[in-house]
């Protein structure tokens, strides 16, 4: 695949902002204690004195990277460029194409920098990509270049499907082509430890078989504390696994699990028909290893009894009750626990 030598690819993160970044088709940072950037002169240095007019002492060691990420997405960031942005609500990536120039919308609340973008790729598991990707986009810094492995990005970019397997196939064809020599990454973090364990319970999980993650979620509910037990593989009416508190299953609440092992995004139509099977004084779970769409999302917020689990809750759920899992999957996803230096110290 040919690149056009002005095209930059871009990390970019967002920790404020959420579904409004994909409804609304833009990218953004914050800083909004700083007005217009268009309005201010004299480059870097005069983001640099209206950031330490602004800023108070304690703070303003920090004014020269903050002064570098204003620049870049003022005057850096261009129109046809490449823009990766991890998802944190899910821990998805999400690729788009700069459309806009700067602008300042003064309308809005918060994150008023703001770039037009034509969203490609929305909710792409993090399991796409190759490690050291990953470790790349998850500079410490709210706007960076990606430059060792924009080869990865812009093959899932270019593929014309929204197959996640056949996306991840072109991936790995483009990183198996275009390894860099120099894989070492910067200086280890806290929060990078983290977020490698947390993609190789997610990358497990994925090989596992439609009914080997049933019965995960079965065993993983009996870790929490519940009874479950897995219904028949076929005719079971949408629910995988059954769940109460009590030893018989006599006592309410009768909780219906439905398992799925994928990590596309779940929309409003399969959660209703989890919804069609909850009983009077029952509750439904959804299990996914993807996302949830905004319906989705409002009728979790709508229906009494409704939970939805993406796969960074169940992450969250096997790291936490890691110790109460079978052997068979501790065994599948060996951790082991350890101290590291925390992000603060550095």
């Amino acid at each position: 695949m040919k690149v056009d030598h002005d095209m930059q690819v871009w990390g970019l993160h967002n920790d404020t902002l959420t579904t409004e970044l994909i409804e609304e088709n833009f990218v953004s940072i914050s800083w909004d204690s700083i007005s217009d950037l268009s309005q201010i002169k004299g480059g870097r240095d005069g983001l640099k004195s209206e950031l330490a007019r602004i800023t108070p002492e304690e703070r303003q060691k920090a004014i020269p990277t903050w002064a570098g990420v204003l620049l870049r997405f003022r005057d850096e960031l261009q129109i046809g460029d490449i823009v990766v942005a991890p998802y944190k609500p899910d821990s998805t990536i999400n690729i788009g194409v700069v459309s806009s120039d700067y602008y300042f919308d003064v309308s809005a609340k918060t994150h008023r920098h703001r770039r037009k973008v034509e969203w490609k790729k929305i909710g792409l598991t993090r399991t796409v990509f190759t490690q050291p990707a990953l470790y790349e986009i998850g500079s410490a810094l709210t706007l960076f270049k990606v430059s060792k492995h924009t080869h990865e990005f812009l093959a899932a970019l270019k593929t014309r499907t929204d197959d996640i397997e056949k996306v991840t196939a072109v991936v790995e064809q483009a990183a198996a082509r275009n390894t860099p020599e120099d894989e070492t990454s910067d200086e280890p973090r806290a929060s990078r430890i983290e977020r490698h364990t947390r993609d190789f319970v997610l990358e497990v999980l994925e090989r596992v078989t439609p009914r080997q993650f049933e019965e995960f979620s079965a065993d993983l509910l009996r870790a929490l504390g519940y009874q479950a037990r897995v219904t028949a593989y076929s005719q079971d009416g949408g629910v995988d696994v059954i769940a109460h508190k009590d030893p018989l299953g006599v006592e309410p609440p009768l909780i219906k699990v439905q398992c799925k092992r994928m990590t596309a995004t779940i929309g409003a139509p399969e959660v209703q028909q989890l919804i069609g099977v909850q009983g009077p004084g029952e509750l439904v779970v959804f299990m996914t290893l993807g996302a949830y769409s905004r319906d989705a999302l409002a009728l979790e917020r709508q229906r009494p009894g409704l939970r939805l689990l993406t796969g960074e809750d169940i992450v969250s759920l096997v790291l936490e009750h890691y110790a109460a899992l079978p052997e068979r999957w501790r065994s599948l996803m060996p951790l082991t626990p350890l101290l590291v230096v925390s992000d603060a110290a550095s």
